[in-house]
């Protein structure tokens, strides 16, 4: 699962990369899908359910499941929310960042710094002897704290040899609540943090869903194993330490 999480991880950094004002969600799909045949990986979201890119591409208010597109160019000031995953010899790795575009304003840049803390704060709880609502409860409170809310119909998960397995993982909870963590076990923790208010409207595309009041969003995701050492971040190298973006 490391090695599929390090391609995860060197796709998105791929992707961060290429952000820039005036280019196109397509565009942004096209370079994951060509540095995923690189590297040898299958794409773990193309054909899931029915998605039709390996990137899910989300700007602004879009909160998670934005399908690229040739008409959707990025500006100075947006958000993208980059949501990606792959299979390797039939174990996956699943990861998100929210990238600015160029200079955003200072509320947003704290939402993104939130969000990316709350998910730090989460994999702080992934230790054996935990419960997992102990994860979920950690972003609940950082984000809440920080004045803004969680969205609740869209969740982490377990991951292995598919790509979504039990438990789900909610980004919200009280402390002390659902399974024990043990050695071995893996989560897809993803907080998705609005500016606004948590509510969430699914688009008639089926897929993208945004934010009912057109707030701002931000998500973050890392794959993460429960180890006797503490929590392993498998989307990214073992030598990069801190923050988890």
């Amino acid at each position: 699962m490391h090695r599929a999480g390090l391609i995860v991880w060197d796709v998105l950094n791929g992707l961060r990369e290429a952000v820039r004002p005036g280019v196109t969600t397509l565009e942004l799909e096209k370079l994951a899908e060509r540095l995923t045949t690189e590297h040898g990986a299958r794409s773990a979201f193309k054909g899931y359910r029915g998605y039709p890119c390996v990137l899910c591409a989300s700007v602004n208010q879009e909160i998670v499941h934005g399908i690229p597109s040739a008409t959707r160019r990025v500006k100075e000031g947006d958000v993208i929310s980059l949501d990606f995953g792959v299979e390797l010899e039939g174990y996956f790795g699943d990861a998100a960042v929210t990238v600015p575009v160029g200079k955003i304003s200072p509320e947003v840049e704290k939402l993104l710094r939130v969000t990316r803390e709350s998910l730090d704060l989460a994999i702080e709880k992934v230790r054996p002897g935990n419960r997992l609502s102990d994860v979920s409860s950690a972003v609940q409170t950082w984000v809440e704290q920080n004045g803004f809310s969680v969205v609740r119909e869209f969740v982490g998960h377990g991951i292995g040899t598919k790509m979504h397995e039990e438990p789900n993982v909610p980004n919200y909870g009280e402390p002390g609540h659902g399974p024990r963590l043990e050695e071995g076990m893996v989560f897809a923790i993803e907080p998705m943090v609005n500016a606004g208010a948590p509510d969430v409207k699914v688009l008639g595309d089926r897929w993208t869903a945004t934010t009912v009041d057109g707030s701002y969003s931000a998500h973050f995701e890392h794959t993460v194993a429960v180890t006797a050492n503490g929590p392993w971040i498998l989307t990214r190298p073992r030598e990069v330490t801190g923050a988890s973006w």
